[in-house]
């Protein structure tokens, strides 16, 4: 995990975990759960909105301006990486199509 940050926000300080430059955890903010940086606003919400057919357009928007149209595209790189590495590896497949065990 990230290093423990910590902000002085509005004269109070803000501690977060980063995952890029746009979003956090910040312990005691959603439960810990992923947020956008300085928001409450958690990425699954976004995530569920891109995932209904929303543009990403429409949702910046939505969030009148607190969440950027690079930040939900962090987002997605984000898990998109995270499902990515969670692939196991792949064996070698022998002539009737089967994995073999070496």
């Amino acid at each position: 995990m990230a290093q423990l940050i910590t902000e002085m926000v509005g004269g109070e300080p803000y501690h977060y975990y980063p995952f890029g430059e746009y979003v956090v955890r910040a312990p005691g903010v959603c439960g810990g759960r992923p947020t956008f940086k300085y928001t409450r606003i958690e990425i699954t919400g976004t995530l569920e909105r891109l995932a209904a057919g929303e543009s990403i357009h429409e949702i910046v928007e939505g969030y009148r301006g607190r969440v950027s149209h690079e930040a939900i595209m962090e987002v997605v790189r984000l898990v998109m990486t995270q499902f990515v590495n969670t692939f196991p590896e792949l064996g070698p497949v022998d002539s009737l199509g089967k994995h073999r065990v070496d």
